[in-house]
């Protein structure tokens, strides 16, 4: 009795999981043709025209399906009206309005995936993997990156509060910045004894031309370099490509493949174009993304880079901007491929793993034994503590900086730095 119970649940199962395929076959031979999809689309603007409340031209309604479209195929998509085409134009030539941070949707969250160097929101703390949960008295919760970043620009000299949830914090953060136009120097190098350090802050259009400047102007005295990418956002991919081709001479540095055979595309090395051979190191962190993720992970795949600090942010996906007026003076952003690195992986949302992991924070340093004294000496020592305690006029210090050297105390002020010195040094003596 209980195998014949047992053999017509089965059977009941089974009849349901049939009736269930066949049902999806139905649904599928329902598909609505070309036509009658583009009739909907037709009707619900024809409605919207006709009935929405507030009064809308033609021209508005087709602005606002063109926006939701690019919205719902994914966070990097997006409508450039000609306002907003015109700012990007502007941002990828290095200079623009705003607070000098790159956002991104992660999870569906807005999060900071860097601060650029010496722009308004870095002086005020903000730091890479903070996620923005208010702009000023605005929640964030369901908002889209178009929007965010509407809200955050604004006049220069004005103020705007970003409320932050940061790891390792009990409660939500309040951090002030004052807007002001965002000048960014692309590249700067430095020397530590016989160490390049080449810092690339985003790729704008000067990146590739300003590493060849360094890097021939140091290159006598250049025994190894230090590349560091932390923070670094990306930019245009051309500048990714010519920079890792002043490093290496053969190999496919990356390449991009989409659904149409088209946008397929390989990049290789040329070795003319090739400037230096020196032993290498790269510094990244979760706020190196895209452009930045490509020249890391084809230094690393070629072997011809030690990769040092935290896995980056994970954002490998291919953008073009395509105008849809005859003007050119409105775009589409639209994903249409994602990138590849030589080994044939994939960025998109995995990343770059370090080849060393290594976190932010000072350098574990040698403790100072200046007050370090023997029983003995204890009465004499104190009593010349004490003396040092009477109030002497102290000479102001007038020797400045050199900017175009890297100064130990900056090593120990940055653990990851001070790690890729380390291992660039050991590269250098095996070599």
């Amino acid at each position: 009795m209980k195998k014949f119970i047992l053999l017509n649940i089965l059977l009941s199962f089974l009849a349901l999981s049939i009736y269930a395929k066949d049902n999806k076959k139905e649904e599928k031979t329902k598909e609505p043709t070309r036509i009658e999809s583009l009739a909907k689309l037709s009707g619900v603007i024809q409605l919207v025209e006709q009935y929405y409340v507030d009064d809308l031209t033609f021209n508005k309604i087709i602005d606002k399906s063109i926006k939701g479209l690019m919205e719902e195929l994914d966070a990097h998509s997006n409508y450039l009206d000609s306002k907003h085409y015109k700012e990007m134009q502007i941002q990828t030539k290095g200079e623009f309005g705003g607070l000098g941070i790159v956002v991104g949707l992660r999870d569906g969250a807005l999060t900071i995936i860097s601060p650029i160097d010496d722009t308004p929101a870095q002086i005020a703390g903000v730091e890479s993997g903070d996620i923005i949960l208010k702009i000023d008295d605005k929640s964030t919760i369901g908002i889209t990156l178009e929007e965010a970043v509407k809200y955050m620009r604004g006049k220069p000299k004005t103020k705007i509060v970003l409320t932050i949830v940061r790891k390792g914090e009990t409660k939500p953060l309040k951090i002030k910045i004052i807007r002001d136009i965002i000048k960014v120097k692309s590249v700067y190098a430095k020397m530590f004894n016989d160490i390049l350090y080449l810092r690339i802050s985003s790729f704008d259009t000067k990146v590739t031309k300003d590493l060849k400047k360094y890097i021939k102007k140091y290159k006598k005295k250049t025994k190894g370099i230090v590349l560091d990418l932390r923070n670094n956002p990306g930019g245009l991919l051309t500048q990714a490509i010519n920079a890792t081709n002043l490093f290496v001479d053969k190999g496919v540095i990356v390449s991009q493949k989409g659904r149409d055979k088209k946008n397929k595309e390989e990049h290789k090395a040329n070795k003319s174009t090739t400037l230096t051979k020196v032993p290498m190191v790269v510094l990244v962190n979760g706020g190196s993304a895209s452009a930045s993720e490509i020249v890391s992970g084809a230094l690393q795949d070629l072997k011809r880079a030690v990769i040092i600090g935290e896995k980056t942010f994970g954002k490998g996906s291919v953008q073009v901007i395509l105008p849809i007026t005859k003007d050119n003076k409105e775009a589409v952003k639209l994903t249409i491929a994602k990138y590849y690195l030589p080994s044939g992986r994939t960025i998109q949302a995995v990343g770059i793993t370090p080849d060393i992991l290594s976190f932010k924070g000072k350098s574990i340093m040698k403790e100072d034994n200046a007050f370090s004294i023997k029983e003995a000496d204890l009465k004499k020592h104190l009593l010349s503590e004490l003396d040092k305690t009477k109030t002497t006029k102290k000479k102001k210090d007038t020797k400045k900086d050199d900017k175009t050297i890297l100064t130990q105390k900056t090593l120990d002020e940055d653990n990851q730095l001070q790690t890729a010195v380390n291992i660039l040094k050991a590269l250098i003596l095996t070599k």
